[in-house]
């Protein structure tokens, strides 16, 4: 009875176990595991078979291969010598090895740093840019013009009447700065 509610084990595997063996210290994910996640990231119709050129990109760009000495231009040319929009694995190490070949660089390095970086996912993060621009170009304090006058002292809107001239009926034409000080008893 036990091994009809075990769960067969997958063939591959899915992505939060892949990120949570690249959180060891040894990478426990092998080359072909990668490979496999890497060319289903962003392409619901993969099964994980072949890899295109912006997915290779995505995942050297993620494991640090990409850098002064690889470029992105670098591996597009290496890549469209395969004359594919996709290529496998088989052809992928074949990649990798003229790759590493005309850059001068290890190709173990290269597979070492790419079977380690974890998980496909977005990673850098740049919120603090924004909510620094968003701060300075809504604090009132800076406004000029007819724009500050929409806000009080302490920042907060005037509604309505920072958006529009109200009328004053008062009789006094406006920037008139003697009102109510006429005397009644003359």
């Amino acid at each position: 009875m036990s091994a009809a509610t075990t769960p067969a084990p997958s063939s591959e595997p899915p992505i939060a176990e892949v990120s949570q063996l690249s959180l060891e210290d040894e990478p426990k994910v092998s080359f072909s595991d990668q490979f496999k996640a890497f060319s289903k990231f962003g392409d619901i119709k993969s099964d994980g078979k072949l890899i295109t050129l912006s997915q290779s990109d995505k995942w050297m760009k993620q494991a640090k291969v990409i850098d002064k000495k690889i470029t992105t231009t670098d591996t597009g040319i290496h890549f469209k010598k395969f004359k594919a929009t996709k290529i496998s694995l088989v052809d992928y190490n074949k990649f990798l090895e003229d790759l590493a070949k005309a850059k001068k660089v290890e190709l173990s390095e290269i597979k070492k740093k790419m079977a380690s970086c974890g998980a496909p996912g977005v990673l850098q993060v740049s919120a603090g840019k924004a909510a620094s621009a968003v701060e300075r170009l809504t604090d009132t304090s800076k406004y000029t013009g007819s724009h500050k006058e929409r806000f009080d002292a302490t920042g907060k809107g005037k509604g309505i009447a920072g958006r529009k001239d109200l009328v004053d009926a008062s009789g006094y034409v406006s920037g008139y700065q003697h009102k109510d000080t006429y005397d009644h008893a003359h």
